[in-house]
């Protein structure tokens, strides 16, 4: 899968590469045999794992904020997959964290973790996922170096560039019907930049209760 993605250009670091190898993606799903298809899949509750190719370009949007020792929010952590990824890129001096409003997702992306090469994070604690409304973020370890939204938010919650270190990322989905993956740059002066990096198409980042009716 990795080498698929290296091949089409979609990964070229060696830090992206090294931690979608050591973290196995079939852990993450219930069909093991289609785990290293690069399409998305259902896991319940109206959600799914996103394709490989998308969480590879995530990465790579956020490698450079990603090294030893940094900080990452991962709102709506699902499976936990991409968290899991992002805890073995900054280590156990860094902090991951997960947030994910669906209690039954944050229990089975627990299990999830404890079987996959970021088990040892988790326990160490520089790993967690927590059940919350992402939209506010996880204020208790910010600010972060890095925050990933795996969801489309109408527009970009406060909360998260509030809680974006200075010189800090956020790739972050943003519309409803038509999409973009907009990749929010704070700068020292607080003030931020935004580019668009490409057109996606997300569930909506939304509340529990609207997400469990499918809205």
């Amino acid at each position: 899968m990795v080498e698929n993605l290296q091949n089409h250009g979609i990964v070229t670091s060696d830090e992206v590469a090294k931690a979608m190898e050591a973290v196995d993606r079939g852990v993450f799903v219930t069909d093991r045999s289609s785990a290293y298809v690069d399409s998305p899949m259902s896991i319940g509750y109206n959600v799914t794992i996103s394709a490989p190719h998308m969480h590879a370009m995530c990465l790579q949007l956020l490698e450079k904020h990603l090294k030893p020792g940094m900080r990452v929010l991962d709102v709506g952590s699902g499976t936990g997959y991409l968290t899991a990824c992002f805890a073995v890129m900054v280590g156990t001096e860094g902090r991951a964290i997960g947030v994910e409003h669906i209690p039954e997702l944050v229990a089975s992306s627990v299990k999830n973790i404890e079987a996959s090469a970021a088990s040892p994070f988790l326990k160490e604690g520089s790993l967690a996922v927590h059940v919350g409304d992402g939209r506010q973020g996880w204020a208790e370890f910010a600010p972060y170096d890095a925050i990933h939204v795996g969801a489309a938010a109408p527009e970009i919650p406060e909360a998260l560039i509030d809680q974006l270190k200075p010189g800090g990322r956020l790739v972050i989905p943003v519309g409803n019907i038509f999409q973009d993956l907009q990749v929010v740059d704070k700068n020292s002066d607080g003030s931020v930049s935004i580019k668009d990096e490409t057109s996606v198409r997300y569930v909506p980042l939304t509340s529990r209760e609207a997400q469990l009716r499918g809205d």
